[in-house]
């Protein structure tokens, strides 16, 4: 699909596409089939690339001129509202006073740059205004989702470090924090990867500003919005360290939980193992054993275990073990 954005009075209308391509100051092609690459293709004089293309990694494939032409290309998510956001790379092209975005999923910052670009006024606005804002939009999309993740991470951290008096770990709440960190991990790290591609693509558009030649006023926002993504990806790196540290913290939660049971078990051992040796002796059938004959050898025997496995207890207590 074809959504192409001209300016009128200030304001950016959609005129559509065919005879009103030419006009258009922003081509958006979402999903766009094999016409209407060959319209824009056409119209532009350029080659756009792929969906196999925009997918490879190398920076050379990412950023890079051609025909005069400048292709961006960086990861940007989309349905940022759970912890699965959709990761799908985003190509710009400035071309001919024209910015022509490829995209394959729907981010929400073209609605809301769209929506502010209709009400206006934008007396002056060029291609590089437009991709700049963009660019802002996506930014402040992803300081929202980090912004929510820590205040998420800080209540998982709450829950890990409960304090004295609260309730005891239920089972299977170990199990649920360590899913739910792995999900923030796996939320941050893609974040990351969005963050360092736009921080590239930053950095190459404003070198491509400057070799066209780009008003002061562009040049001043691409180098406020390299120090914003620069500032958001710090911030991500520290979530990123908390999350390691939570994942480190709930691991030894639960070792430390396993070596109180282990203890249990072990002093339980301990406790009985006395009366054992005392009932092993006393059960060996050897014809001369003077406490068979006893009548009270029955109650001694009973008691004597008694007292060997009380004696542990008491020591351990003693010592804090218990």
């Amino acid at each position: 699909m074809i959504a192409a954005h001209a300016m009128s009075e200030g304001r950016m209308t959609q005129p559509g596409a065919g005879e009103h391509l030419g006009r258009a100051l922003w081509i958006d092609l979402f999903e766009p089939s094999e016409e209407e690459e060959r319209q824009v293709e056409a119209l532009l004089s350029i080659d756009l690339p792929t969906r196999e293309e925009m997918e490879e990694i190398e920076l050379s494939s990412r950023l890079y001129s051609d025909g005069g032409a400048a292709f961006m290309t960086a990861i940007i998510p989309a349905q940022v509202h759970g912890d699965a956001p959709e990761m799908l790379p985003v190509t710009f092209v400035l071309a001919e006073g024209r910015l022509v975005s490829i995209r394959y999923h729907d981010p929400s910052a073209f609605r809301i740059v769209t929506g502010r670009l209709e009400k206006g006024p934008f007396p002056h606005l060029c291609a590089e205004d437009v991709l700049v804002m963009l660019l802002e939009a996506v930014v402040d999309r992803e300081a929202d989702v980090l912004e929510r993740a820590g205040r998420e991470i800080d209540a998982i951290s709450r829950r890990i470090f409960r304090r004295h008096g609260a309730k005891p770990t239920q089972p299977g709440e170990f199990q649920t924090t360590l899913e739910e960190i792995g999900r923030k991990g796996d939320l941050v790290s893609n974040i990351r990867d969005s963050l360092a591609s736009l921080d590239r693509l930053s950095v190459y558009l404003s070198q491509v500003v400057a070799l066209r030649g780009a008003g002061k006023g562009v040049r001043e926002q691409v180098k406020t919005l390299s120090r914003d993504i620069r500032s958001i990806s710090d911030h991500a790196d520290s979530l990123s360290q908390k999350i390691t540290f939570l994942l480190d913290a709930t691991l030894g939660m639960i070792n430390i939980e396993q070596n109180a049971i282990i203890k249990i078990f072990s002093v339980a051992a301990v406790v009985f193992l006395p009366p054992t040796l005392i009932a092993s002796i006393y059960g060996m059938n050897f014809e001369h054993m003077p406490e068979l004959g006893w009548p009270l050898g029955y109650p001694a025997a009973l008691g004597l275990m008694i007292v060997s496995a009380v004696l542990p207890y008491l020591y351990f207590q003693r010592r804090g073990w218990l």
